[in-house]
């Protein structure tokens, strides 16, 4: 029996991650549309200094394609995208990409229950299921500052990094203490003549616990599989417990925050600066940050740290709140992503023509199990709403994502021309345990990336990623409202 088509969007973690499921348990009926003209997504795109992932490699990796020779413990853009396309590689999943491919508009079909999508180039695509899986970190945020066109230097947000643009002996100014800030500033330090960050919050930083992997570690890994599999379950063991103090036992938090606390003092002398990296908020409220240089990079001679508000952005270097003019060369803008305007700028239409960015513009971005959405049949995605990690690695979110829209596949191959939603009541008693959820999370107590213009945190999972596994472990079709298409009704009779 033929299987249903699918149509992914996006060959990141999340769309390789699902063909990888779906090619290990015998489906191949899908093609991947990419924008690029390469795989990887975010480890494609962000090629800034010292680009790296926070969580450790033995757990940011797919479990059932661990990598044994990893350079590091926290392996940075380069190897991370490398194993991307040794992955892709070894399960022929280039085939199925269509790289150069942007998808504008996809559209629920009611008469043949199909979706139809439509590309950047005119071109027209149709398939059973939609499963768009762009993540929530795939479109750069720039910041509202007046005047920021008429600046007449060199100036790159950190996802685009401009690498010809030659650092060395200028005048830079980088906005933004997110965690791409964290890792870019201490390696271009050395190199400028002078450095001013505008910080508007502080960050909290942990000591990192890297180190370099040598010949001996890939031997052991590579001959005694449980010591790569005890050092995966030990990370992971480490962020299920951070991830419980931010929701389950707040009390976890007290010995991190004692924990950087005593970082920041060990590698800040001076009073004042100490005084200006010192968090103003909720330990959690934003996600914890690791490093060993940036602190000692922040106390060099050719850095400042502003914290006076940006006024302006002026021709030649930026205005603060208090009239002072910093003359820069470069500004870098390490402002993050517009990570809840989720499927933007895609338009996607369900029954009745309805668009599902404006029904999300009325209640917040929201779908159960961060999975479907009520009214939009067959459509699945991947890193959808409430399904970031405030602790963890997201790709163990993304197994448990693709390993249930394979059991939808199993469930549809039995039934042709059926096409699934979620049941109006499941998505509402979903969202009504996540709120009941987030309602004391540390995330309702700032302002950050997690929560909408309404203040609804629409991005973060609220506990262990432990939970969202056994939410996610099994297919139930009650949850979900079956319509069979008209054309295939017909047909059939």
């Amino acid at each position: 029996m033929t299987s249903p088509s699918l149509l992914i969007i996006g060959a990141g973690f999340a769309g390789l991650g699902l063909a990888l499921e779906l090619r290990r348990n015998g489906f191949d009926n899908f093609i991947i549309l990419e924008r690029a003209a390469d795989l990887g997504g975010v480890w494609r795109d962000n090629t800034y200094p010292g680009a790296a992932c926070d969580v450790p490699s033995p757990l940011y990796s797919w479990s059932f394609e661990p990598k044994s020779d990893w350079p590091r413990r926290f392996s940075e853009q380069a190897d991370i995208h490398a194993y991307l396309r040794e992955v892709a590689d070894r399960y022929e999943l280039t085939r199925f990409i269509r790289f150069d491919t942007e998808v504008t508009d996809a559209e629920f079909d009611e008469n043949t229950g199909r979706w139809r999508v439509t590309t950047a180039d005119g071109a027209n695509l149709g398939a059973d299921l939609l499963i768009p899986a762009v993540g929530q970190l795939s479109r750069p945020a720039m910041p509202n500052l007046p005047g920021i066109e008429t600046f007449t230097g060199a100036a790159f947000h950190s996802a685009r990094w401009n690498h010809e643009i030659d650092l060395t002996g200028k005048r830079v100014a980088c906005i933004g203490t997110g965690a791409s800030a964290i890792q870019y500033l201490p390696r271009i330090q050395p190199k400028v003549a002078h450095l001013t960050l505008f910080q508007r919050t502080a960050a909290w930083v942990l000591p990192k616990p890297d180190t370099e992997y040598t010949a001996v570690h890939h031997t052991l890994f590579k001959h005694f599989p449980p010591s790569r599999l005890a050092e995966r379950f030990a990370v992971w063991a480490f962020f299920e417990v951070m991830a419980l103090g931010l929701t389950d036992i707040p009390a976890i938090k007290a010995p991190v925050v004692a924990l950087a606390d005593w970082h920041r003092a060990r590698q800040v002398s001076d009073p004042t600066l100490r005084a200006k990296l010192t968090p103003d908020y909720a330990a959690g409220c934003k996600r914890a940050l690791f490093s060993n240089d940036y602190f000692p990079a922040l106390t060099q001679p050719n850095v400042d740290v502003e914290t006076t508000p940006i006024a302006a952005v002026t021709p030649h270097g930026i205005r603060t709140a208090d009239g002072v003019e910093h003359p820069v060369d470069v500004i870098i803008y390490g402002t993050g992503f517009k990570g809840a305007e989720f499927l933007a700028p895609m338009n996607i239409y369900g029954r009745g023509g309805r668009k599902l960015a404006d029904i999300w513009a009325d209640s917040g971005a929201r779908a159960y199990l961060g999975l479907s959405v009520p009214e939009f049949p067959n459509l699945f995605l991947m890193y959808g709403p409430n399904t970031n990690v405030g602790s963890g690695s997201i790709v163990y979110m993304l197994e448990s994502q693709a390993r249930y829209i394979r059991q939808v596949v199993e469930h549809l191959t039995d039934r042709p021309g059926r096409a699934l939603a979620a049941r109006p009541d499941a998505e509402q008693r979903w969202d009504h345990w996540l709120r009941s959820r987030l309602e004391d999370t540390p995330w309702n107590f700032c302002t950050s990336w997690y929560r909408d213009a309404a203040g609804r945190i629409t991005n973060n999972w609220p506990g262990a990623t432990v939970l969202y596994r056994w939410k996610t472990r099994a297919f139930t079709a009650g949850d979900y409202v079956p319509t069979q298409a008209a054309a295939r009704q017909h047909a059939t009779r």
